[in-house]
């Protein structure tokens, strides 16, 4: 951490003292684009995107960068503690949808099948804005891509010919009643005829997370924290809560650093450096602290420890470079931490299993007009290396011993290379198309050394897969009062070392009643998607009226999903002292979801806008054998959200209403990623929450924020989370600009 920060330091330092040799000619440099898109927003791409941009993240002054997604109205986000977000896109989520920050891959080889935190790790105070790409985006992005992407695009270092003044600088702070959030974000800015830096730093305070305290109409009290675990010396107690409202043990700290630097010099090239800095403090597991065993707490410690992030990446950008193509050369290293650590209630045992991950990838994207229109193409790598360490200390000797990893203790990789090519064009000045095709090579190895825990019927699992996509398009925009669009893409997901060389042991019983153990399963293959959309947008004649309604289609081959498997023949085993029935990851479905949405925004006036959104997933399992469908997982119920907003030059005023709607417990998904275990008994009942933000700006660089989140103070929990929601949320915030 020290090191980071000391980094941090000197490089904005260096933006400083370059002013010293800043070229002051009245010469301006074209604005410099320090990422590549391989999409674009416009109204000739066929595929469905929605931008949140800066002027709505400011607005929305959320805690994190999962709210802020929750919000849109637009995505689902489950939660399994505070400290975390798992996006959903039409139904896919975690390792099946693609994560990108600044254009670059998230996603890294033990992304698991589940639920992720690892959208947190990117500050909202940061982006700039962030790009949600609905349906496959393989073709643009590779691997995981199944359900969709979400792009996070984070501030850039602007020249002096975009930012109009040699120096910028922002403060902002903020606090929340329902978890006494406390959270501080500065940045600066240095802007030079050539050189650029900017500087941005935050710290986030969340206290214990407090529920709402009014049953939401559709059910009783639910998810109360009637008692929890405390430990006084080396004895566990179980303590009664004297505000069971308060979700003991939620609360975490998060500390965020960026350094961003430009040069640029001449019109046609630039070089740019990126660097992000995330970590936390341990973040409670509160799901699993509140996991029952023998009608008793089963745990007194469940944390993820300090989740750390670091990126650092180069790009290179040359206008007409190459054979008249625009071009784009990045090389960028990640480096991510994470843990799990716990200790069952009245046991001197504190069980640790770290994974550090490192990632490193280079890019050539070229960008040309070809004909009448646009070719992307280019060509990528990835490495992903693994070290997966474990270790159990009496809490009481302090004596360390060795303790089975949660992946293969070896040596752990995963190496991909991809070439893609996009092309988008007109057919006629109304009607346009678009292709796009992608092929790969991945290859996979892990290596299990010490066989002391299991000794499996092989030391290695290798495997290699020839990955390929495809997509196509069309828009038609004949009259001036209807926008058609129809897309097809292909999509893939190649097995990572969470597929299939993980040992790890489930909460959700089996039918015996006993626990699971999914165990390694060398012979699975990737999944593989087809998704089919049809859009539909609606204006009247001023505009004032968009109505934007889209329908889509996914069919699933190879579903990955953990069934019962053998381990040395036997099909139960004894795991941790107790008896486990033993599962594994294997391709044995087929599946489809179907689902559509529909977006209205309607300006009555010109500073007031009438807006809502709806959201419908439907989404089954086909066994391959039987041809018996079942829910799938990661299925939301309906959701969205309606509001009016009025906006004046010296106010901004949000009223709106979040919604969700029930899902019954028969709906659930029997692989236990749906956690029915944190559900009422007959499934997660519907909810709806009514929120008011205000934003006014008093002076020139003074804005202040307030607002009531959750008026009513409404209980309630989202589908397949382990954590109820905040209850009444009162907030306020103060930006100072320059």
């Amino acid at each position: 951490m020290k090191k980071i920060i000391t980094l941090v330091a000197i490089m904005a330092a260096a933006s400083v003292f370059s002013q010293e040799e800043q070229d002051t000619t009245s010469n301006k440099l074209n604005e410099v684009k320090v990422e590549a898109l391989r999409y674009n927003n416009s109204k000739k791409n066929s595929q469905q995107i929605q931008t949140i941009d800066k002027k709505e993240i400011e607005f929305g002054n959320y805690q994190t960068t999962a709210e802020m997604l929750s919000n849109s109205g637009s995505l689902f986000v489950q939660k399994s503690q505070q400290g975390g977000g798992s996006p959903v896109i039409r139904g896919l989520e975690s390792s099946r949808i693609l994560l990108l920050v600044d254009g670059v891959r998230m996603n890294n080889l033990v992304y698991r099948g589940g639920h992720l935190q690892n959208v947190i790790t990117v500050d909202e105070n940061m982006l700039e804005k962030a790009d949600v790409l609905f349906g496959s985006a393989s073709t643009q992005y590779g691997s995981d891509a199944m359900g969709g992407a979400i792009n996070l695009v984070t501030k850039r270092a602007k020249l002096l010919s975009e930012a109009g003044k040699s120096f910028s600088a922002n403060l902002n702070t903020r606090y929340g009643s329902a978890n006494k959030e406390k959270s501080g974000y500065f940045d600066f800015g240095f802007h030079g005829a050539k050189f650029a830096g900017l500087t941005a730093v935050s710290y986030n305070d969340f206290g214990d997370l407090k529920m709402g305290t009014k049953p939401n109409g559709n059910y009783d009290y639910f998810g109360l924290r009637p008692e929890y675990v405390a430990t006084v010396g080396n004895i566990d107690e179980i303590v009664k809560n004297p505000d069971p409202y308060t979700q003991i043990y939620s609360g975490y700290k998060q500390y965020n650093a960026m350094q961003k630097l430009v040069y640029a010099p001449n019109e046609t090239s630039s070089h740019s450096l990126n660097l992000q800095y995330s970590t936390t403090n341990d973040i409670p597991r509160y799901d699993r602290l509140t996991d029952i065993r023998s009608n008793k707490l089963r745990y007194a410690v469940w944390n993820y420890g300090p989740q750390e992030r670091l990126l650092a990446g180069y790009k290179f950008t040359k206008d007409k470079a190459f054979l008249n193509s625009d071009l784009s050369v990045g090389a960028n290293y990640q480096k991510i931490e994470e843990s799990r650590i716990n200790r069952s209630r009245n046991s001197d045992n504190l069980d640790s299993r770290i994974e550090n991950i490192s990632v490193y990838s280079v890019n050539v994207d070229l960008k040309a007009k070809v004909g009448n229109g646009t070719l992307l193409y280019g060509v990528e790598g990835f490495y992903d290396d693994l070290q997966s360490t474990a270790n159990r200390t009496n809490r009481v000797t302090g004596i360390i011993d060795s303790l089975d990893t949660r992946y293969p203790d070896g040596k752990n990789f995963t190496l991909r290379t991809d070439a893609f090519a996009t092309y988008n064009a007109n057919i006629t000045e109304k009607t346009s198309y678009n292709l796009g095709l992608r092929g790969g090579f991945t290859k996979l190895r892990s290596e299990f050394v010490n066989q002391n825990f299991f000794k499996f019927p092989f030391k290695d699992i290798e495997q290699s897969n020839i990955t390929y996509s495809a997509a196509a398009g069309i828009v038609n925009n004949s009259t001036k009062n209807v926008r058609v669009s129809f897309n097809l893409s292909t999509g893939y997901r190649t097995p990572n070392v969470d597929d299939l060389a993980k040992v790890f042991e489930s909460t959700v019983g089996s039918s015996s009643g006993n626990g699971r153990l999914v165990v390694p399963n060398p012979n699975i293959k990737p999944e593989k998607n087809i998704t089919g959309d049809f859009g539909i947008t609606l204006f009247n004649e001023k505009r004032t009226l968009e109505l934007d309604n889209t329908i889509f289609y996914t069919h699933l081959y190879d579903v990955i999903v953990s069934d019962k498997f053998t381990y040395n023949g036997a099909s139960t085993i004894n795991y941790d002292g107790f008896p486990a029935d033993v599962y594994a990851s294997q391709n044995l479905n087929h599946g489809y979801i179907f689902g559509y949405s529909s977006k209205l925004n309607l300006n009555v006036c010109k500073n007031f806008k009438i807006y809502g959104s709806y959201n419908h997933t439907y989404g089954r399992s086909i066994a391959k054998d039987s041809r018996e469908e079942k829910p799938l997982d990661h299925i939301p119920p309906h959701y969205g959200k309606v509001g009016f907003n009025y906006e004046s030059k010296y106010v901004t005023v949000d009223a709106n209403m979040l919604y969700n709607g029930k899902k019954d417990i028969e709906d659930y998904s029997t692989s236990g990623e749906d956690n029915q275990q944190y559900a009422p008994s007959f499934g997660m009942p519907s909810w709806q929450t009514y929120n008011v933000k205000v934003a006014g700006k008093p002076m020139k660089y003074v804005t202040i924020y307030a607002g009531v989140e959750n008026m009513f103070d409404t209980m309630y929990r989202n589908f397949a989370s382990g954590i109820n929601a905040a209850g009444r949320n009162i907030y306020g915030g103060l930006k100072l600009s320059y």
